[in-house]
C-alpha cells in the first residue's frame, strides 16, 4: 500500500481528525515547492518509523502533492492546496447575476472544466498504471463540460427566453434554483468523469495493506461519496451566500446601501467556499472501507476482519 494511503489508514479514520488534517494540507504555500523537492518528500515519508518535526513537513508535502496510487507529483493547478485560489474567482462569476446567457455560459463552462480536470486527476488510478487516457474517457469529459456547463447557465437562458421581468421571479431563478442545480451538477460532473472507476472497478487491501484484487463494488461506493462530497460543497456554497443576502437586505444599512449587496455576495461566496473545501474533502475517509458482505464473492474470502480497504480519490 502506498505510504500516502498507510497514513490515512492510522489517522484519517474519524471526521475531526480528517478535517484537522486537511485544514495543514491545503496550505497554498506548499504549492511554491519545485517536484523535486515533492519527490524527496515523498521517498522519506516512504521509509516510515517515527516523524519527527521535519518530516511531518514532509508528510503534509507528499499527502498534498503526490497522487496516492501512483506515487507521481499531481500537476499544479489540480493540486488540493491550489483548488481554493484557482477555483474561487470562477466560482464567484459563476454564481454571479449575469445579464446575458453568453456570459453565463462562460463562466460556468471553465468552472466545470476546471472541476472535470481536478475530478479526473484526482481519481481512483489503481488500475489504470502505465495507461493512457483511452478517446472514450476524453469524449466524455468533454461532453460532461459541455452538457455541466449548458446545464448551469439554464437559469440565464430562462429569464433571456422568457423574458422575465418581475423581480420575484428573477431572484427564484438567480439565487434559489442555482442552489440545487450546483449540487447536482457538482454530483453530476465526478460521477461521470470517475465512470471508469465502476465500471472497471479499483485495487482493494485487507487490514495489512495487502493487495486483494480488483472490486466494482469499491468503485461505485469512492465514486458515489466523492460525488456526494462534491455536492455539498457546490451546494452549500450556492446556498448559504443567497440566505445571508437576502437576510442582509431587510436591515436598514443595506436598504439605505444598495451597493454593499454586490460585495458582501462575492466575498460570502469565496469564505463559504473556504470554508466548505476542508469539510466536503474530510466528509468521507481518504482510505474507506466496504464491508465483507458488499464486495464481490471472490474478494469475501480475504476480509478476514469484515472489511477491505480501498482509496477513495479525490
Amino acid at each position: 500500500m502506498e505510504p500516502n494511503l498507510l497514513y490515512w489508514k492510522s489517522q484519517g479514520q474519524s471526521f475531526v481528525s480528517r478535517l484537522k488534517i486537511w485544514f495543514n494540507l491545503l496550505d497554498p504555500t506548499s504549492l511554491l515547492c519545485s517536484d523535486v523537492e515533492i519527490q524527496k518528500a515523498h521517498a522519506r515519508v516512504g521509509r516510515g518509523g517515527k516523524l519527527n518535526e521535519k518530516d511531518g513537513n514532509a508528510l503534509n508535502l507528499s499527502l498534498s502533492s503526490v497522487h496516492a496510487d501512483s506515487g507521481a507529483v499531481l500537476p499544479l493547478v489540480f493540486r488540493p492546496p491550489a483548488f481554493l485560489p484557482v477555483s474561487a474567482p470562477v466560482v464567484v462569476a459563476s454564481f454571479l447575476p449575469h445579464s446575458s446567457v453568453k456570459a453565463a455560459l462562460f463562466w460556468q463552462f471553465l468552472l466545470q472544466s476546471y472541476s472535470a480536470g481536478f475530478n479526473y486527476t484526482n481519481r481512483n488510478s489503481s488500475t489504470e498504471q502505465g495507461k493512457k487516457t483511452s478517446l472514450k474517457q476524453l469524449v466524455l469529459i468533454a461532453g460532461t463540460v459541455s452538457y455541466a456547463a449548458c446545464a448551469g447557465a439554464l437559469p440565464q437562458i430562462f429569464i433571456n427566453r422568457l423574458g422575465v421581468r418581475t423581480k420575484p421571479v428573477q431572484n427564484f431563478f438567480r439565487f434559489i434554483l442555482p442552489v440545487p442545480l450546483s449540487a447536482a451538477l457538482a454530483f453530476f460532473n465526478v460521477f461521470t468523469v470517475r465512470s471508469e472507476e465502476s465500471e472497471t472497478g479499483i485495487q482493494v487491501f485487507d487490514s495489512n495493506g495487502n493487495l486483494v484484487g480488483i472490486s466494482k463494488a469499491a468503485g461505485e461506493k469512492a465514486v458515489r461519496e466523492t460525488a456526494l462530497s462534491r455536492a455539498a460543497l457546490f451546494g452549500t456554497t450556492a446556498a448559504v451566500p443567497s440566505l445571508l443576502v437576502s437576510l442582509l437586505q431587510r436591515t436598514r444599512l443595506f436598504q439605505r446601501n444598495s451597493l454593499l449587496v454586490a460585495p458582501l455576495r462575492h466575498i460570502s461566496v469565496a469564505f463559504v467556499l473556504g470554508l466548505m473545501i476542508p469539510v466536503s474533502f474530510s466528509l468521507f475517509p481518504q482510505l474507506g472501507t466496504i464491508k465483507k458482505e458488499n464486495v464481490e464473492e471472490e474478494l469475501q474470502a480475504a476480509a478476514v476482519d469484515g472489511q477491505l480497504f480501498y482509496h477513495r480519490g479525490l
